[in-house]
């Protein structure tokens, strides 16, 4: 899966029709709002001819009467103009906001149907941009352009066959402005797009710089490696970038507002040189006060709304900038799946059999990171994976719950290809403690409900007993309530290993994977945890990366790889015998450090 090519200029009917698209399952509000916004336009042309009544048959003629009547019936109209106005713009927000939360559940669900090549080739600002920025771009098009646009189109319809029937020689100069307001908008609007979307990608840039260097590992790196000028230099050069492009921004629209508003100004003093032409210079009896002042409320009401179409077109060429960058998100199709017909593992019944079968798997095409390997690993029996740096042994144990797809082979689980497998009921079979522990920004006890959300409490004591790490949890001011901070920092690497060791006695699954899970623990902690260790792989098919080869050295079987291959296979003693590459990495980890370098073996 490749990431997403950056967004055309060109506006086509595709995206065009899946914005649409989006209001299809709100038909029923679509309607009912629409019959709001008609029933407002209409009940809104009722002022202007009620003023024109009252001054040409009130006022000149001196009517106290019609005068009192046509304004109580002015304020009548206008209250009930601004009541429906207010009950439509409520629908609209609401069917908006629906939409808008439709649309963001969409994209973080596709998202976290990713693979995980897909999260270590996209930089995290990138993500967070197209989920947060990007909709949030989109979201004044959906909750209030669509309602707005009905009744803008509605008010120049009816106010233009309102003006016709007043007089129509009024009406044809006014509407001669009408193709200036169209191509002021369909000028700035063409420009706006392409402004839009650079500064999209502008902003995801800045972003991304921002969370690599504002999270904690980031704050870390730099004060510890005297970088905060390189990291200033160029915070500085990208935000004059992202500035520059939010200029351009804001400068289309004061340009595009200041020519609307040129255009709305000269208009009615051409229209009133034509009244004043027509009754002076032709005597038209036909041209009255209240006339006048009634289309000039027509008018007046008549520019309002193509000044909104014209914005709104601007406002929508942006906005298809940003639906371009959320569409081909919410288009990409995750290479790992489920299958038509794929099965669940029963939860009780995984016996947690699994059989490697000639596997060969790249991360990138043309390059191998294993060739051929093959084994099984018996239920309930403890796999070792050895070797340097880089053979591959974190890469095997990511094929088995499917985070990465074999290029060729199989690998299963109870005879049965993990392909054929739901993702769900496969990665809740499997328990991983990984090098690298990661914990969420919340409490001891959110973190190690992750295995288990509704894990009771006395559970989750009984497995931070089992990992050797309750005495320290309730050793703090806050016990279990304590905020661990982001990714963990409040804690030491052992603590926090162990609370992964913890969350994976929590989940109590048949299969676990520990990935150098002891390796941020000090000799007398690690021997705490050992005998938890042995009770949590009773029972359980384990694979064990370890760093300190006394770890497993009563392992059923190890594998050892070298340059993504198994090159030796067997029992400690029997490979000690074989005097091969075991041999040697255990020679040169428990001789002493004067006779030969340490050789460190860590995962891939």
């Amino acid at each position: 899966m490749s990431k997403p090519d950056s967004p055309t200029p060109a506006l086509n009917r595709e995206v065009f029709q899946r914005v649409v698209g989006l209001f299809a399952p709100h038909r029923a509000m679509v309607v009912r709002t629409g019959l709001a916004v008609l029933a407002g336009v209409l009940v809104g042309l009722l002022p202007p001819w009620f003023v024109q009544i009252l001054i040409d048959e009130g006022l000149i003629k001196r009517n106290l009467e019609v005068v009192t009547v046509y304004s109580v019936l002015t304020i009548v109209a206008v209250l009930a103009s601004a009541g429906l106005t207010l009950l439509y713009g409520y629908w609209s927000v609401v069917m908006g906001q629906r939409i808008m939360c439709e649309l963001r559940s969409d994209l973080f669900r596709n998202l976290q149907a990713m693979p995980l090549k897909f999260f270590t080739n996209t930089r995290t600002g990138e993500i967070q941009t197209r989920l947060i920025s990007d909709v949030g771009g989109v979201q004044n098009v959906v909750s209030n352009t669509f309602t707005d646009q009905i009744s803008n189109i509605a008010i120049v319809v009816t106010t233009i066959l309102a003006m016709a029937v007043m007089d129509w020689r009024l009406t044809a100069l006014s509407i001669a402005m009408v193709p200036v307001f169209a191509l002021v908008g369909k000028w700035v609007g063409d420009y706006a797009r392409n402004v839009s979307k650079g500064t999209q990608e502008q902003l995801a840039e800045f972003n991304a710089m921002m969370q690599e260097n504002l999270s904690v590992s980031g704050a870390l790196l730099t004060k510890t490696s005297g970088r905060t000028d390189v990291v200033l230099s160029k915070f500085d050069e990208e935000n004059q970038k992202l500035a520059q492009w939010q200029i351009k921004s804001s400068v289309i629209m004061y340009l595009f507002f200041g020519m609307v508003r040129l255009i709305t100004q000269v208009a009615p003093a051409l229209v009133y040189w034509l009244a004043g032409w027509l009754l002076i210079a032709r005597n038209d009896p036909s041209i009255t006060v209240g006339k006048l002042v009634a289309f000039a409320g027509l008018q007046a009401r008549l520019f309002f709304p193509l000044s909104g179409l014209s914005s709104a077109q601007v406002e929508i060429m942006r906005s298809f900038a940003l639906f371009d960058r959320i569409f081909q998100y919410l288009d990409m199709r995750p290479e790992i799946a489920d299958r038509p017909g794929a099965k669940a593992l029963v939860p009780g019944r995984v016996l947690g059999k699994v059989e490697f079968d000639h596997v060969s798997f790249g991360y990138e095409e043309g390059a191998s990171t294993l060739t051929d390997i093959s084994f099984v690993a018996p239920p309930g029996k403890l796999i070792a994976l050895v070797g340097p740096s880089g053979a591959g042994k974190t890469t095997l144990t990511y094929l088995i719950p499917r985070l990465y797809e074999v290029d060729s082979g199989s690998v299963s689980i109870d005879d049965i290809d993990v392909r054929d497998l739901t993702l769900e009921s496969l990665t809740s079979q499997i328990a991983t403690v990984t090098q690298e522990t990661y914990l969420l920004h919340t409490t001891v006890r959110g973190n190690l409900r992750v295995a288990k959300p509704d894990a009771a409490d006395t559970e989750i004591e009984n497995a931070c007993r089992l990992a050797a790490i309750h005495d320290q949890i309730a050793s703090l001011e806050e016990g279990y309530e304590t905020v661990v901070g982001e990714r963990g920092y409040r804690l030491s690497g052992g603590e926090k290993q162990r609370l992964a060791i913890a969350r994976a006695i929590l989940k109590n699954a048949p299969i676990l994977i520990l990935d150098e899970a002891t390796s941020a623990l000090d000799t007398a902690s690690e021997r705490l945890i050992q005998r938890s260790l042995q009770n949590l792989m009773e029972g359980r098919t384990t694979f064990a990366i370890a760093h300190r080869l006394s770890t497993i050295l009563a392992a059923d079987l190890i594998l050892v790889l070298e340059r993504g291959r198994v090159v030796e296979r067997g029992r400690h003693e029997e490979l000690l015998e074989a005097d091969g590459l075991y041999a040697r990495l255990y020679r040169q980890q428990f001789d002493s450090p004067e006779e030969t370098p340490a050789l460190p073996i860590e995962a891939v």
